[in-house]
C-alpha cells in the first residue's frame, strides 16, 4: 500500500473513532506534513483521495473539514471480526527476546521489582514456613485461604462495594483468574469481545481456548466505542466481553463513571458476561481511586479479576476473581487445572497484610511511579522527533507511543533489540493492522544515564526510519 493510501486510511479511522467529528476542521496540509513526516505531495494526495470519497470537503480559504452525512448513513467504527486468533507465537518471540538482563526492558509487562517490599514479604514467608502444618496447607485449596479472601473483601468494602468472601476465588495470578472466568462462560467457537488494542493475554487466551475474537476499537482518550459495541452485540452471538476499564493496557485510559454504567447496562441488555481485568487500579495516581464496573453489578453480570502482581510482588503469583454467581464453576475448573494456588504464598500474604504496611507501600509506589513517568516523558520529548505522539494517563506505568502512520513499530522493535533495547510493538495487542505504527513503553524504571541513552537511541532510530521513508 502506498504512503498516501496509508495516511488516508489512518485519517478515516480517526474520523470513524470520533477523533474528528462531522464539521471539524482537519489539520492543514502543512500541519499534517509536520506531524506525519510525509511529503507535501503525499499528504495532498491523501486529502484529495478522502475528498473524492466524500469523507472530507475542501472549503476555499478555510481548509479541509470532515463531511457531514445524514444520521442514517453515518457508520461508526465497526467491530473487527477476527475469527480464530493466531498471535501467540509472535508475542512469545517478542517477550523471549527481551529477557536478556543486558536489555533495557522498556518492553516489559512488569514494574521495576526494586519498588516492591521484598524484605518484608520474605520475612512473612519465613514466618509462615516455620508455623505451617499439613492442615493449614490443605485449607488453602479452592476457593483459597479464608483470611486472604476476607482481607480482599474488606478492601472492596473500603471502596463501598459489597462483595462476600464466599464469591472470591484465589488464583495463580490475575491471568489464571481471567482464563478461568472465560472458560466458565464460553465454549470453543464462541465469540468474545475484546478491545482494539487490548492486553495480549486476552488474545493468547482466546487462541488457547479456540474462541473467536470480536475486536471493538478504542479511542486513546474515551476508551471503547459503545456504539460499535452495541452494533456487534446486535449482529453476533457474543458470550463474553473481556475489558480493562481502569488504566487500560496498553493505552492507559480509564473509562469515566457514566461510561462504565452505560457499558454494564448494554451488556446486561444482551445477556453478555463482562470479565473485568482490573490489575492496575491500585497504581492510580489521580485524586480518587476509580471504581470498577463491578461496583454497579450484583455479581450476576461481572466477574472482577485482579492480583497483587503489579502492585506488591510479581513472584508470588497471587490473584483472585470476585466471581459472583460463577464462583462454584470457577472452583471446579481450578481443581481440574492447577488444583490450587500456592498455600505458602497465600499464607505469607495474609501475614504481610496484617502488618498494615500495604497501604503505606501503595502510597509510596504510586508517588514513585508518577515521578518516573514524568522523567520519562520529559526525556521522550527531548529525544523523539516532533512527529511522534506520546500518550500518558493518570495511573499505571505505561506510555502509548504513536509513530507517523506509515512507520512500522515491529521493524523499530527489531532495530531496537539489536541495540539492546526492548519495546512492546502494537502488533502484540491487536488482530488488525490498526496499530502497526504504535508501541507500548514501560517507564517504571529508575531514571539513569542508561535509560536516557536508550531513549536517545530510540529517537535516533525513529528519525532514521523517517528519513528512509521520505
Amino acid at each position: 500500500m502506498k504512503k498516501y493510501q496509508l495516511l488516508a486510511e489512518h485519517i478515516q479511522a480517526q474520523i470513524e473513532q470520533g477523533v474528528w467529528r462531522a464539521g471539524d476542521r482537519l489539520p492543514s496540509l502543512r500541519e499534517q506534513v509536520a506531524h506525519s513526516g510525509m511529503s507535501f505531495m503525499t499528504v495532498s494526495h491523501a486529502y484529495q483521495t478522502l475528498e473524492s470519497q466524500g469523507v472530507i470537503v475542501a472549503r476555499p480559504q478555510s481548509g479541509y473539514f470532515v463531511a457531514s452525512r445524514p444520521q442514517s448513513e453515518r457508520s461508526p467504527t465497526k467491530a473487527i471480526h477476527s475469527g480464530t486468533v493466531d498471535i501467540n507465537t509472535y508475542i512469545f518471540d517478542v517477550l523471549q527476546a527481551s529477557r536478556d538482563p543486558a536489555i533495557v526492558p522498556f518492553g516489559s509487562a512488569f514494574p521495576d521489582p526494586r519498588l516492591f517490599p521484598l524484605q518484608q514479604l520474605n520475612r512473612s514467608l519465613t514466618r509462615v514456613g516455620r508455623n505451617a502444618s499439613a492442615v493449614s496447607l490443605t485449607s488453602n485449596l479452592p476457593p483459597g485461604n479464608e483470611e486472604l479472601r476476607q482481607a480482599i473483601a474488606r478492601r472492596y468494602a473500603a471502596q463501598g462495594m459489597r462483595i462476600s468472601p464466599d464469591e472470591i476465588v484465589i488464583t495463580a495470578g490475575a491471568l489464571e483468574a481471567l482464563n478461568l472466568s472465560l472458560q466458565a462462560v464460553t465454549n470453543p467457537g464462541d465469540w468474545v469481545i475484546v478491545e482494539d488494542p487490548c492486553f495480549y493475554g486476552a488474545l493468547q487466551a482466546l487462541e488457547r481456548l479456540r474462541l473467536r475474537a470480536l475486536a471493538i476499537p478504542s479511542d486513546i482518550r474515551e476508551g471503547i466505542n459503545l456504539q460499535a459495541l452495541e452494533q456487534a452485540l446486535q449482529t453476533s452471538p457474543v458470550r463474553a466481553c473481556w475489558l480493562m476499564t481502569n488504566c487500560q493496557n496498553p493505552m492507559g485510559f480509564t473509562l469515566n463513571q457514566q461510561k462504565k454504567q452505560q457499558l454494564l447496562a448494554l451488556l446486561k441488555r444482551y445477556n453478555v458476561t463482562l470479565i473485568e481485568d482490573d490489575v492496575y487500579t491500585d497504581l492510580w495516581s489521580g485524586r480518587e481511586k476509580p471504581q470498577p464496573v463491578r461496583a454497579w453489578d450484583d455479581g450476576s453480570s461481572v466477574m472482577h479479576c485482579s492480583s497483587f502482581s503489579k502492585c506488591l510482588v510479581a513472584g508470588f503469583r497471587i490473584g483472585w476473581v470476585a466471581a459472583g454467581v460463577h464462583a462454584r464453576r470457577i472452583q471446579e475448573l481450578q481443581l481440574m487445572s492447577t488444583l490450587s494456588t500456592s498455600s505458602p504464598m497465600q499464607m505469607a500474604l495474609v501475614d504481610y497484610l496484617t502488618t498494615r504496611s500495604y497501604d503505606a507501600h501503595l502510597r509510596r509506589l504510586r508517588r514513585e511511579l508518577m515521578e518516573r513517568k514524568q522523567q520519562a516523558i520529559e526525556a521522550l520529548h527531548r529525544h523523539f522527533p516532533a512527529q511522534v505522539q506520546i500518550h500518558s494517563h493518570d495511573g499505571g506505568f505505561f506510555l502509548w507511543i504513536e509513530l507517523p502512520p506509515h512507520l512500522d513499530a515491529s521493524a523499530l522493535s527489531d532495530a531496537a533489540l539489536a541495540c539492546g533495547i526492548s519495546i512492546a510493538p502494537g502488533k502484540m495487542f491487536t488482530t488488525s493492522q490498526a496499530w502497526h505504527h504504535a508501541f507500548r513503553l514501560n517507564v517504571s524504571w529508575a531514571w539513569s544515564e542508561r535509560e536516557e541513552q536508550a531513549v536517545r537511541r530510540l529517537g535516533t532510530l525513529i528519525a532514521q526510519k523517517l528519513e528512509q521513508e521520505c
